[in-house]
């Protein structure tokens, strides 16, 4: 979902506009009203596609995902622990067959039940090569998703094999390896329900999106605003504490800052850089910076012969042997990033698959040594490396500008690296989808839920859903499908980390550093906090 892409990884001219009634009307009750009527407004940006749970990747609309949509599994705000939500309970014998009954008393806004085959039916919408959606390879551990969603030729099935409805509050899923963690990724926004409506009148649902959350969309102006509001009859444990969400449209994280500090603004959850040796004074206890589940990293275009000739990997090494880390996050970013010695999130811990130091000395920054590296492996592409990064968000400049700096000074070349700077984060992302690149570009993960698996497969698998880079290693790609295959979570975690030793050997990806989210808010705001994925915790928000 991983803003970051998380972290996930927003943003044409074209203005959609939602109706301003409630969405979805019908018996499911109004929207605000009740306790809690205050409503707050929030930094954020545009998402890159409508919000089609199966069709999101990147942290924007995955903040309002969150908010309008509830899954089988919820992620704890505070330890990401996968909890059950919807589930009643996901059972097996072999870590290949599940069984899944869903809880009754369930409904959309628009007053359906949630079903089984409201589970069924949107992960086989969600899967379908014909679909195209961005997240379909997350349904590629069922049965049947070769079928659906070839490789190559024609779709030869409508429907996952490996999904079958039981009754109302019951369904089954095979899957096409063994995979013990799969019942903790149900968290993930893909695996949403969705409504009848989406199907039969797909065009009104997404100027009117239908959901099960706490929140339901009330308008959307792209470029401007959304507005959410409170569901007042949504029946979950994670009630909204206020009325709704304005979530206010920024390219630039220094002008929510500034609007925040002028009252225009209740909560901007990304301090930007030139701000963070201020905020602690600006704000006082009303700034949060906690350990999140982000890391960023340098890709590559491995579609570009260039980076993926024999010898490549040492001028990848030596480049991540050219970078500063220490002295970036601390000059930048005022400590509030750690410096990567590998590539997952401390927040995992040791027990979830976090390794401190697995990069070893390719993560040390060794100018005699990069230098040394990048010539043996016969110089930089084109001589000279072109970061490619989004400007409009992130505070992505300043630390683009460093690394570079850093890669100048260690190579002895002055203009060994420089920024390539990209208007908005839409157009970065379309470029990166349209294998447009031919350098590094900026390459921020979130976490979709908290397993080692979610910072290797998804990233560096052959084909991966998020493999921008299009990296592709026979051996890194067998170690996954054996950890995947494992039982024992102990020996997953291990086996995960085996595969990460791959991605280290042949430095798939330069990480950078873990990232912590931060956030400010307004004297009108209480109970503010960031879960795991940097999300701020918006249903436990209280306005006044």
């Amino acid at each position: 979902m991983g803003g970051v892409t998380h972290a996930r990884w927003a943003a044409g001219a074209v203005v959609v506009a939602l109706a301003a009634t409630g969405c979805g009307g019908g018996s499911g009750g109004g929207y605000g009203g009740g306790s809690g009527d205050g409503v707050l407004s929030s930094s954020w940006g545009d998402p890159q596609n409508p919000l089609e749970p199966a069709n999101t990747n990147e942290v924007q609309g995955g903040k309002v995902l969150d908010m309008i949509f509830r899954g089988l599994k919820k992620y704890d705000p505070r330890t990401g622990k996968a909890q059950d939500w919807l589930a009643r309970s996901i059972d097996t014998k072999d870590s290949q067959n599940f069984t899944v009954r869903v809880k009754d008393g369930w409904t959309f806004s628009n007053g359906e039940k949630v079903t089984a085959r409201s589970f069924v039916d949107a992960w086989n919408y969600g899967a379908s090569l014909r679909n195209n959606q961005k997240n379909a390879y997350f349904f590629g551990y069922i049965d049947g998703y070769d079928k659906v969603h070839p490789a190559g030729g024609a779709q030869s099935a409508d429907t996952l094999s490996g999904l079958k409805v039981v009754d109302d509050h019951t369904f089954t899923v095979r899957l096409n390896q063994k995979f013990s963690g799969f019942p903790d990724t149900l968290g993930y926004a893909a695996f949403a329900p969705l409504p009848r409506i989406f199907y039969t009148d797909h065009a009104a649902w997404l100027k009117r999106p239908v959901g099960n959350g706490p929140y339901a969309v009330e308008s959307y102006t792209r470029g401007s605003q959304m507005n959410l509001r409170k569901w007042d009859a949504y029946p979950g444990a994670d009630k909204a504490q206020n009325g709704g969400v304005t979530l206010k449209v920024y390219t630039d994280n220094n002008t929510a800052y500034t609007d925040l500090m002028a009252g225009n603004l209740d909560l901007a959850d990304d301090i930007p850089a030139a701000q963070l040796k201020n905020v602690r004074s600006d704000l006082g206890d009303r700034y949060i910076n906690t350990p999140a589940g982000i890391i960023q990293t340098l890709a590559f275009p491995y579609y570009d012969k260039a980076w993926n000739k024999p010898g490549a990997e040492k001028v990848r090494t030596g480049l991540s042997m050219a970078i500063n880390r220490e002295q970036i996050t601390e000059r930048i970013f005022d400590r509030t990033r750690t410096p990567a010695t590998d590539w997952t999130s401390p927040v995992l811990g040791t027990a979830g698959g976090f390794k401190a130091g697995l990069c070893g000395p390719a993560c040390q920054y060794d100018p005699a040594r990069a230098k040394k590296l990048v010539k043996e492996g016969g110089g930089i592409p084109g001589g000279q490396v072109r970061i490619t990064y989004n400007a409009d968000t992130g505070s992505h400049r300043e630390w683009v500008d460093a690394v570079c700096n850093s890669i100048n000074n260690a190579l002895g070349d002055s203009r060994a690296c420089v920024g390539n700077p990209v208007g908005t984060f839409a157009d970065y992302r379309n470029r990166i989808g349209q294998h447009e690149l031919r350098g590094p570009f900026r390459a921020g993960w979130q976490m979709d839920y908290p397993l080692i698996q979610n910072f290797l497969q998804p990233l560096y698998y052959t084909n991966a859903s998020s493999n921008d880079g299009k990296w592709s290693d026979p051996d890194f790609d067998d170690l996954v499908d054996q950890a995947n295959a494992q039982t024992d979570p102990a020996k997953a975690v291990s086996t995960f980390q085996k595969a990460e030793e791959v991605v280290r050997d042949k430095m798939a990806a330069i990480p950078l550093w873990y990232q912590n989210g931060s956030a400010g808010y307004s004297e009108r705001l209480s109970h503010v906090a960031l879960n795991p994925f940097s999300v701020p915790v918006y249903n436990e928000i209280k306005v006044g």
